[in-house]
């Protein structure tokens, strides 16, 4: 331990445990330690890269793809789930399914303006998996959600702008419109999302 005996000897070594511990926890399957070393070396140094910066762009990209490959098959019961269910709700009466693939079936109808991406609103909402468990309801909590359009995951950001004030409706929103493969509290990686969602104001 002589060499940690300094200051600056201890504050190294802590950034090089912080940086191994995020580089065992990345996922990255055949990360040669070597390349790690002489990168951090040869940039602390100041010296030019032996890489261009799109050969390093393509290659992270590379390896982004096949991570999310490997998450993908990890969860591949959730997904097979998620997209049968979405075959399934398809077929039923009075489900519409839009471009991106959203599917919204209308509860009531409203006679109001309908908010812009930009606009913020008031609503409650009922939030579940395909397998009914309720993750979320300000319904529940009896008291209304308040947020900007475009501050929400993607298919209530389409949802929103189609519905006029005093609509309910019930949502099945795809995966890749929802948390995806990041999932979100209770929420796993590539869960299909249905809500009911009534649209009270225009704020």
């Amino acid at each position: 331990m002589s060499e940690l005996n300094t200051v600056e000897a201890k504050v190294g070594y802590g950034i090089g445990r912080q940086m191994g511990e995020q580089l065992a926890s990345s996922g990255i399957e055949g990360l040669g330690l070597d390349q790690v070393v002489l990168g951090l070396r040869e940039a602390y140094e100041g010296k030019e890269s032996q890489l261009s910066d799109m050969e390093l762009h393509e290659a992270f990209d590379v390896i982004q793809q096949r991570l999310a490959e490997k998450q993908k098959e990890a969860h591949k019961e959730t997904v097979e789930a998620g997209e049968n269910y979405l075959a399934d709700n398809a077929k039923k009466e009075g489900v519409t399914i839009t471009e991106s693939g959203l599917q919204y079936e209308v509860l009531t109808v409203g006679e109001g303006e309908k908010p812009a991406a930009t606009d913020k609103v008031r609503v409650h909402y009922h939030g579940e998996l395909i397998n009914g468990e309720v993750f979320d309801s300000s319904v529940v909590r009896d008291q209304p959600a308040e947020f900007p359009v475009n501050g929400v995951i993607a298919g209530w950001v389409e949802a929103l702008q189609l519905m006029p004030v005093g609509s309910k409706w019930r949502l099945t929103i795809p995966q890749n419109l929802a948390y995806g493969e990041r999932g979100a509290g209770a929420i796993p990686p590539y869960s299909v999302l249905v809500f009911e969602v009534e649209l009270l104001a225009i704020l």
